[in-house]
């Protein structure tokens, strides 16, 4: 199936990933700064975003906290090898935990056993470490076994970047 796009629909949805490839303005209403930055409602403006999102053009609109800049300056992405059946039960429990910022399944390698991925975020490793003993006591006997990786370093995270029009 094809998507026919016309000119303007396209300059107008690259006018809105310029305005948001940097996140969106702390403000109440940043759907309605966005509306008027394109000179849409801001109904047109979210059918915009929905229909980008539809095709695959935007992935996800989501908030992004900056861990570090609120004083988790420990983190580790624990995994998991957990029982098969119980991944849809066990994964939801998992990423509800407050101090999970993202947890998904990914599927077992022939030299990684791990299949549930759950990072947490703490002041101290001793914090993240008794993070991990709380996700090991909720698994149970469903988890056979588990690992934390450390991160050693910050690496920088951005979306989508489109050079500036040229003229």
């Amino acid at each position: 199936m094809s998507v026919c796009i016309s000119r303007s629909e396209d300059t107008l949805a690259q006018r809105l990933i310029a305005l948001t490839q940097a996140g969106l303005p702390l403000l109440d209403d940043p759907w309605a700064w966005l509306a008027e930055q394109l000179g849409l409602s801001i109904e047109s403006t979210l059918d915009l975003l929905k229909r980008l999102q539809a095709e695959g053009a935007i992935r996800r609109i989501a908030a992004v906290p900056n861990h570090y800049r609120l004083g988790y300056r420990h983190n580790g992405m624990t995994v998991w090898d957990v029982c098969d059946a119980d991944m849809p039960r066990l994964g939801a429990l998992i990423g509800a935990q407050s101090f999970v910022s993202h947890c998904y399944r990914r599927p077992r390698r022939t030299d990684w056993r791990y299949n549930l991925f759950a990072m947490v975020h703490g002041r101290s490793s001793d914090e993240i470490n008794s993070y991990r003993e709380h996700l090991r006591y909720l698994l149970g006997d469903a988890s056979a076994a588990d690992e934390m990786l450390v991160s050693s370093r910050i690496l920088k995270k951005t979306g989508l970047r489109l050079p500036p029009p040229s003229r």
